[in-house]
């Protein structure tokens, strides 16, 4: 335990084992008013989702242009299931690229503690918020990602850079984090962005790893807790997330490895942009 990444690791357990536990008798209470097994489609979507986010794609843009385009759930619902069922896949990529990928400690906790302070002050918020004013913030968001997802795509990211940050850098990167994490209890995924920021501060790109796994995994069950309680998700859903993204990680991560994923993320980018649009002419249709 003297090792503070193991300790940061052990940490991560126990709070991904406090969340389960919490979000079993959730499910459990769910389940005496109504089916929660999951379809073939939620299924789906989520091993898709998790596979690509494991790879860096991101899982909320992929998930939200899916639950859409077949109208899974209520838009309302987007931001509560999007969090809740992505949690634990996205606690298997932190265990298993916190110890693959070096990072140096202090930044990476840095900017997880200021993560989960960003999800803290927005996931309250979020979770009262009705349809109309959920599709408006995702679909601004989502345009704002998509912008990321472009810039990425265009700009040559180096391959090397330093393993944290230090000084000016040093508040900078914390301060984006926790603007992050706010962002995450809309439903906008933090992967692409954080991507961007760690290589524009002159970390290793490869770094981003595990400072936007590690972030996402502790704050994304500090993040549910109130979706769950207030009922702002759809149980059923979240679950197929859940069980169909679980393997889709270890399958990526240790079989898979890597892909050429250019045209996917051009895709992914088009996609993302339609997405929005729709969201934003719902969220108008919704004003009037």
């Amino acid at each position: 335990m003297g090792d503070p990444r193991t300790t940061l690791l052990v940490v991560l357990g126990a709070v991904a084992v406090a969340f389960g536990i919490f979000w079993f008798r959730a499910l459990a209470a769910s389940a005496r008013t109504g089916s929660i097994r999951p379809s073939p489609y939620e299924l789906l979507v989520g091993f898709v989702t998790d596979f690509l986010d494991t790879l860096g794609i991101g899982s909320f843009a992929t998930t939200t242009t899916f639950y859409r385009a077949r109208r899974t759930i209520d838009d309302r619902l987007l931001p509560g299931t999007l969090n809740v069922g992505h949690t634990l896949p996205t606690v298997a990529q932190a265990f298993i690229y916190t110890q693959a990928i070096e990072v140096e400690i202090k930044t990476l906790i840095a900017m997880i503690v200021a993560a989960v302070a960003g999800a803290l002050l927005g996931a309250p918020i979020v979770a009262r918020w009705p349809r109309r004013r959920v599709q408006a913030g995702m679909g601004c968001a989502l345009l704002v990602l998509a912008g990321v997802l472009v810039y990425r795509q265009l700009w040559e990211e180096p391959s090397t850079g330093t393993l944290g940050l230090s000084g000016g850098r040093f508040a900078l990167g914390v301060a984006a984090n926790f603007v992050l994490g706010a962002l995450m209890t809309i439903g906008v995924g933090l992967y692409a962005p954080c991507l961007v920021l760690v290589a524009m501060l002159g970390m290793n790109p490869s770094t981003g790893f595990p400072i936007m796994m590690g972030s996402c995994a502790f704050l994304m069950p500090v993040a549910s807790v109130p979706f769950v309680r207030q009922g702002s998700y759809a149980p059923r859903a979240a679950l197929g997330l859940t069980l169909a993204g679980l393997p889709a990680v270890l399958m990526a991560a240790y079989i898979v490895e890597s892909l050429p994923l250019f045209w996917v993320k051009w895709l992914v980018a088009v996609v993302v942009v339609y997405t929005a649009v729709m969201l934003l002419r719902a969220a108008k249709r919704e004003s009037s």
